[in-house]
């Protein structure tokens, strides 16, 4: 019979850091995942596998405290047995079945019907029409969705994900969304990491954002686009006179500041990326919008952000 759990509250960081040697990985953390579907965003290297470990038990916070159900899940098989963790590696032997590797799972767990567990899972995932194919010759979306199956097993009540999109086609990653969503119907808490905000915002009711070990933002996905949608962006500007369109752009109210760059390139500094888009137009093609006679146009020979990327955006968010 299974003890009852200290707390209703999945996971709790409180001040959670940790290093290897001088390098640190996670850098006071302080998160609450409630049950529902919660996504960990970052660029790689931001600590997002590291803080899945912390929070499955498999290593100890150098600094803060992880509560699982109100325990440290580290050592602690009572807790262990509420918490699955689906690693982002593969870890599949793979001379064994589907069917063997979720079984071997659920004996270790000591589930009492452990085919019947194993079947329920394996059904859970659709992987039950190849299950005693040896694992070896999956491809890679079946083999996410074995390990997947082996972590549901015991009808785990916090999942953890790390990268679980990764090698599957479009519809596998429906199926996986739709799997998740239905556990986190059931009260089940999930926390899923990514690298790509549109794989996540979709199926996660709030996202945490990581950058360098910190955490940068937080909130639903429609609040992370606006600011990530408000944030100043750098556009570099080749054209034939930018001296000229230089002038023509600098007293516009969405240009923050603009540098010039030899003869025929330039970065402007604008507060919103879509007006300046537009007001750029008009200002090469000569339009004063004063009332007088119309500049000559000026060719555009290129219109490229250069701050664009993950990493720009999440270290953006850090610094505001």
């Amino acid at each position: 019979m299974t003890a009852a759990l200290s707390s209703s509250t999945p996971l709790v960081f409180e001040h959670v850091s940790h290093w290897y040697g001088d390098v640190v990985a996670v850098n006071d953390i302080s998160a609450v995942v409630e049950p529902g579907i919660t996504g960990l965003l970052g660029p790689n290297g931001a600590g997002k596998t590291t803080l899945l470990q912390l929070a499955a038990g498999l290593m100890r916070p150098s600094g803060g405290t992880v509560r699982v159900f109100g325990e440290s899940p580290v050592k602690n098989p009572g807790i262990f047995r509420h918490v699955a963790l689906v690693p982002e590696r593969e870890a599949l032997p793979g001379m064994l079945s589907a069917r063997a590797f979720v079984e071997a799972r659920a004996t270790l767990l000591g589930l009492r019907d452990v085919h019947g567990a194993a079947k329920a899972a394996l059904e859970m995932v659709e992987m039950d029409t190849v299950a005693d194919r040896a694992v070896a010759g999956f491809s890679k979306g079946m083999k996410q969705r074995t390990k997947l199956a082996a972590a549901l097993v015991q009808r785990p009540r916090l999942v953890l994900l790390d990268e679980p999109f990764n090698g599957l086609d479009p519809r596998q990653r429906l199926q996986m969304m739709q799997l998740l969503e239905a556990r986190a119907a059931e009260g089940v808490a999930v926390l899923l990491s990514s690298h790509i905000l549109e794989e996540i915002e979709g199926v996660a009711s709030r996202i945490l954002v990581m950058l360098s070990g910190r955490l940068a933002a937080s909130g639903d996905h429609r609040t992370l686009r606006r600011m990530m949608t408000d944030r100043p962006h750098t556009v570099r500007i080749r054209a034939s006179d930018v001296r000229t369109l230089a002038a023509r752009l600098v007293a516009q109210p969405a240009v923050m500041g603009i540098d010039v760059e030899g003869t025929d390139a330039m970065h402007v500094r604008t507060t919103d990326y879509t007006a300046f888009s537009r007001l750029l137009v008009r200002a090469a093609q000569g339009d004063t919008s004063s009332g007088a006679a119309n500049a000559a146009p000026i060719t555009l020979y290129d219109v490229q952000p250069t701050d664009e990327s993950l990493e720009h955006v999440f270290a953006y968010l850090v610094e505001r």
